[in-house]
C-alpha cells in the first residue's frame, strides 16, 4: 500500500468529517428523542475514526489497481454525500431532509462495498464496517424524525 495515498485519502476524510465538527450536536441534538438503539455519544468519535481509517485504507489499494474507476466513483460520492448530510441534520436541524443526503450516502457505501470486493478482498472488507455504521444511522435518523415531529427546522437567518 502507497502511505501517500493512504495519506491523501486519509485527508479527504478529515475534510468530510469536519462538517461533523462545524456542526457539532450539542445541546438540541441531546434533548432529542432518540430511538432505544442510538450508541452513546462516545461510540461516534471512535466509530468514525475507524471507519475513516478503513476506507483511506481501502482507496489506498483500489487507487492503484486496474479497473477501480466504479470503485473509486462510489468511494468519491460516499465522501461527498457524508459531508453534506451533517450541516443537514445537525446544522439546519432537518430531520427529515437529510435522509435526502442519507439515502444516496448509503447506496454509495453500497457501491463501494461491492465494487471493492470485487477487485480487492481486503479494500472490500474494509467497507463493511462503514456499511453497517451508516445502516444504524440511517435508521437512528428515521427514528429520530419519527420521534420529534415537532422539532422545527433552523431559518437561515438563525445560521
Amino acid at each position: 500500500m502507497d502511505i501517500y495515498l493512504f495519506a491523501i485519502f486519509l485527508f479527504a476524510c478529515v475534510g468530510a468529517g469536519a462538517t461533523g465538527a462545524v456542526f457539532s450536536p450539542g445541546p438540541w441534538y441531546a434533548a432529542l428523542n432518540k430511538p432505544w438503539f442510538t450508541p452513546p455519544d462516545w461510540a461516534f468519535p471512535v466509530a468514525w475514526t475507524s471507519i475513516y481509517l478503513l476506507i483511506s485504507f481501502a482507496g489506498a489499494r483500489i487507487a492503484v489497481l486496474d479497473d477501480n474507476a466504479y470503485a473509486l466513483a462510489f468511494w468519491a460520492m460516499q465522501a461527498a454525500f457524508s459531508t453534506l448530510w451533517s450541516p443537514l441534520f445537525f446544522g439546519l436541524r432537518r430531520l427529515r431532509d437529510s435522509l435526502f443526503a442519507m439515502a444516496p450516502l448509503w447506496l454509495a457505501v453500497l457501491g463501494a462495498t461491492i465494487a471493492n470486493f470485487q477487485i480487492d478482498f481486503w479494500a472490500g472488507a474494509a467497507f463493511v464496517p462503514y456499511l453497517i455504521w451508516v445502516s444504524v444511522a440511517a435508521a437512528i435518523n428515521i427514528g429520530m424524525w419519527r420521534l420529534n415531529p415537532g422539532v422545527p427546522p433552523l431559518a437561515s437567518k438563525d445560521l
